[in-house]
């Protein structure tokens, strides 16, 4: 009788601690890409798009105090066809990244979208630094002649954050990283 019940009194301790575990996680993860629009130049397939969420306490205070962070965003065109599997036309990921001289008191971004050729974008303001790491704007899919026209498509994209790397005597501390759902928008052509 006194197994039955220290039995029960551990299935019912598991099922607390894993449903506190996944409510930490659940509120741990509000990041999302949000107003995402696919448009088209006259030679390009373009894509727009940002994340909310992506900046909590912890990263606002690590990134002030000069550790760098990296935003990972992987966009995938597909072609959709009925009754069989999606034809990939593109896979594209681009990085943005951040870093603050303390010295100078300025923010340095590179977005790999932008500066191929490794310009950076420079500003004093937090703010401006945040909406410049979080937003795609007019990334290149792919060349319009590469879609048939009244084709049905799909673009999907997520971003994630890598790990903060932080100096090796604070390698304790943890700061998680993120990663958005796949968001996917349709369009015909």
């Amino acid at each position: 009788m006194i197994a039955l019940i220290n039995q029960k009194v551990w299935i019912i301790f598991f099922a607390i601690i894993f449903m506190l575990q996944n409510l930490a996680f659940a509120q741990d993860q509000n990041a999302r890409i949000a107003n995402m629009t696919v448009t088209n130049t006259r030679d390009h397939l373009l894509l727009y798009l940002n994340i909310e969420g992506a900046f909590r306490d912890d990263t606002k205070k690590a990134i002030l105090n000069g550790v760098p962070a990296t935003f990972t965003f992987f966009t995938s065109l597909y072609q959709i066809k009925n009754f069989w599997f999606d034809n990939k036309i593109a896979d594209i990921t681009i990085t943005h990244a951040i870093k603050y001289d303390s010295l100078k008191k300025e923010f340095i971004i590179t977005r790999s979208s932008v500066s191929e050729s490794g310009e950076h974008l420079v500003t004093k303001s937090f703010d401006e630094a945040q909406k410049l790491m979080t937003q795609v704007d007019g990334l290149k899919i792919v060349p319009l002649d590469k879609l048939k026209k009244g084709g049905k498509y799909q673009i999907r994209a997520k971003a994630e954050r890598g790990k903060l790397t932080l100096p090796f005597y604070l390698h304790y501390v943890s700061l998680k990283d993120f990663e958005t759902d796949w968001h996917t928008t349709d369009f015909s052509y």
